[in-house]
């Protein structure tokens, strides 16, 4: 990681967790269980990528920090959703997740699947205020297109092929297509999401678009590469999970080294994608190469 990115990566967790401690703030009240169980999981760390993305590319297009900071809190919020209901004993069933207990085993079942349902209204609650953007046509454009991501065209989609993996033998037009709807579509919104605040034109949201999905399917590979090669304390939870369930990843059906060489294309094209912002966009850049080189 360059120190650039290392600055800004570490400029933008803090923002977004600013943003996000003042829009979920703790209640006194009979409910404070559920905001107690979405605070745990909002700050329990983690690398806050989608929200460097939607700053970074907000910057292209000169978005004023107090509006993109607020976009990314909303997809930090659905990202951190997914993590919970993700680890319940109904979906992967994990105990760790950045290290620590995961939301359900700190709290209880219950709670999580709250906490979780609590924050997807909530990011769309924080995009459709006029704090984020003045203009109603820009907020709703923001509101319907992370629906799309999130949801059964999307992210939830592609959680549920995920699900069927463990009976089902797929090939890697099947895998891709799994990996864009289930990490892809969100992390393409990420890069997106700036462009809309920018009002930026058709082709700058395409070439974002297309920046993102690259880069998640890369984020994707480098993943399962290290589920075989990481172990659980770099990873802060449970490795070898899809090989135990026997699922077919870019590992099984490419080879490590046959991943490693998608994952390089991926992200050479990512970063082409981006030759129209010129070297205004060298942070996206270096992030690009940055998710498949990390550790964890």
């Amino acid at each position: 990681m360059t120190p650039e990115l290392k600055d800004a990566l570490t400029r933008s967790s803090a923002e977004v967790e600013a943003a996000m401690d003042a829009l979920v703030p703790l209640p006194q009240s009979l409910e404070a269980r559920v905001y107690n169980s979405m605070r745990y999981s909002l700050f329990a760390g983690g690398k806050r990528l989608r929200p460097f993305l939607v700053m970074a590319s907000g910057d292209l297009f000169h978005v004023p920090r107090e509006n993109s900071v607020r976009a990314a809190a909303a997809i930090e919020m659905i990202h951190t959703y997914s993590l919970i209901h993700d680890d319940l004993p109904c979906m992967d069933d994990d105990d760790l997740r950045r290290g620590k207990p995961t939301n359900h085993r700190q709290f209880d079942e219950a709670t999580a699947v709250l906490a979780g349902d609590a924050l997807q209204p909530k990011a769309f609650q924080t995009l459709l205020d006029p704090a984020t953007d003045r203009d109603p046509l820009i907020r709703l454009e923001l509101a319907r297109t992370l629906a799309d991501a999130a949801g059964a065209e999307g992210m939830v989609g592609g959680q549920m092929i995920d699900l069927q993996a463990e009976t089902t033998s797929y090939g890697l037009d099947q895998i891709t297509r799994l990996q864009n709807m289930k990490t892809g579509a969100l992390i393409a919104w990420s890069c997106e999401a700036g462009a809309i605040l920018g009002h930026a034109t058709d082709t700058e949201r395409a070439a974002l678009r297309g920046y993102g999905l690259e880069v998640g399917l890369a984020f994707q590979i480098a993943d399962d590469i290290l589920d075989v090669e990481g172990s659980p304390e770099e990873m802060g939870k449970a490795t070898a999970k899809d090989a135990d369930a026997g699922k077919e990843t870019f590992i099984t059906l490419m080879g490590l080294d046959g991943a490693r060489k998608r994952a390089r294309e991926l992200v050479d094209s990512a970063v082409a994608r981006l030759d129209l912002f010129g070297q205004r966009a060298f942070l996206l850049k270096d992030v690009a190469a940055y998710v498949i080189d990390r550790r964890s």
